[in-house]
């Protein structure tokens, strides 16, 4: 059976930090994209991170840069989100993400209609 499995998360308060993981099961890493993704309550789901596991390149959304860090262990088939100075405005529920379709000669690269889906953790940032 084809799953991404996520851990981490919770509440920490803002300007604290947390990591995310994302284990890959009954399938290997090495030639995908992984993203992850946020939905806050009221919000369309966003793209907040991806990377093409082939060589670690790395995009970010815009509000996250310099914050939040993706990145891969081949040797645990797994992806990771570091969150570091978080905000209220980072409260959601964090999925992962994962599909080899998408490569534009060079790199994998993440789209809002992956193939495979973790089963969402949700991130509170709140005093």
């Amino acid at each position: 059976q084809l799953q991404l499995v996520q851990s981490g998360g919770g509440l920490v308060q803002p300007g604290g930090s947390l990591r995310l993981s994302c284990a890959a099961s009954g399938f290997t890493l090495e030639r995908y994209a992984v993203g992850w993704f946020r939905q806050a309550p009221g919000k369309e789901r966003e793209g907040v991170a991806c990377i093409s596991t082939t060589d670690g390149k790395a995009d970010y959304k815009d509000s996250v840069k310099d914050r939040f860090t993706i990145s891969k262990d081949n040797t645990k088939n797994t992806v990771y989100l570091q969150m570091n100075s978080l905000k209220p405005e980072d409260t959601a529920v964090y999925y992962c993400a994962a599909d080899d379709r998408y490569f534009d000669g060079d790199n994998y690269y993440c789209t809002s209609s992956m193939a495979y889906w973790g089963q969402g953790t949700q991130v509170t940032v709140s005093s």
